[in-house]
């Protein structure tokens, strides 16, 4: 009988490059801190030799499963819907499997349905927070179990944690930049809950973008709400339209508020854009149905998944504790639309 081939592991590949496991493990994995001859070297040796991944062994030492858990808000928004797909792709690719649990913004839901996901053995977890959490302490089981964490969009306000995001600084001042240009001098901006980072960064990016360009800033027309839906941003467009001075531009920090703001203008008879310039945030679907289409800022959803299981693997396979945290910020752009283009 012939006897059966041995798996190639990383340790092989070590001895045979003469360098330690850690390293042909983070080679593997893009880790930043390899360099390229190196990363070179690893993986062509790797093929060669026709070494695969064993996570199976992986998990059977961790007395984990072969799965990444996932929590996010709501599987229905076209975000979150989009970032499930790239972390789904990416997860097959490294032979894992997911397993998805929803918040509906809720802190004591995610608490329960996190304790669920921790008693399924998942090997890694990426979470995009609730709207309502704002203590993180649930997740100290993960980290105190050795269960990689990867934070996506809404993160945590902690230094000392993995993450996956955008600038939303930036992004938020370059579309309000964009009203700018196109001629709007009033400009409203609709935000979602202080609390969470991702909006408060997308007010002081609009804010810092009105100083740059000497506009007044107005607190009358800065408005937040908890979750930014269709009804709230319905109820807001109305607050600011029925202002003695109402906005001639609005920047809405998701696109369901914006898509609410052109559909309740229009019903006042306000011109969008000559009279009224609207953008939004996310570059939803919806964005294209909608008339006029809506300006909005692209937000990177399954780059962002996919860059998250990225995190989680490197995580994953990394033989030395203590490593520095990752925080990988992905590139995003205005696409303009009929809603706000004046010129």
């Amino acid at each position: 009988m012939e006897e059966k081939k041995k798996d190639i592991t990383i340790y092989d590949l070590a001895q045979e490059l003469n360098i330690s496991p850690s390293t042909v493990s983070r080679a593997l994995n893009d880790h930043h801190s390899i360099g390229k001859k190196t990363k070179k070297a690893v993986k062509k040796l790797a093929k060669e030799w026709g070494y695969r991944p064993n996570t199976l062994a992986s998990s059977l030492r961790t007395n984990r499963s072969n799965t990444i858990g996932i929590m996010v808000s709501w599987i229905n928004r076209p975000f979150i819907s989009s970032l499930i797909s790239g972390i789904e792709n990416a997860a097959r690719e490294s032979g894992l499997n997911v397993i998805i649990s929803q918040s509906h913004d809720n802190s004591d839901l995610e608490k329960e349905n996190l304790q669920a996901l921790y008693d399924s053995r998942i090997s890694a977890l990426i979470v995009s927070l609730a709207m309502e959490t704002i203590d993180y302490s649930h997740f100290d089981l993960f980290s105190d179990s050795s269960i990689p964490i990867v934070f996506v969009d809404r993160i945590p306000l902690m230094n000392d944690v993995t993450k996956v995001h955008i600038n939303n600084f930036k992004a938020a001042f370059e579309a309000t930049e964009h009203l700018i240009k196109q001629g709007c001098k009033r400009i409203a901006h609709f935000g979602g809950a202080r609390h969470q980072s991702i909006y408060e960064d997308r007010m002081l990016g609009y804010v810092a973008a009105l100083k740059r360009y000497n506009l007044v800033v107005d607190d009358s027309i800065i408005i937040h709400a908890n979750y930014l839906s269709a009804e709230e941003g319905t109820r807001i467009t109305e607050k600011v339209l029925s202002l003695d001075n109402p906005p001639d531009g609005i920047f809405c920090a998701n696109d369901t508020s914006a898509v609410s703001a052109i559909q309740y203008a229009k019903q006042k008879g306000v011109k969008i854009p000559e009279e009224l310039a609207i953008i939004g945030f996310n570059d939803d679907p919806i964005c294209e149905i909608i008339d006029p289409p809506l300006s909005s800022v692209h937000h990177p959803a399954v780059e962002m998944g996919e860059a998250a299981v990225k995190q989680a693997v490197s995580m994953l396979n990394e033989e030395a504790p203590g490593e520095p945290t990752e925080r990988v910020l992905l590139d995003t752009h205005v696409v303009v639309r009929a809603s706000s283009k004046r010129k």
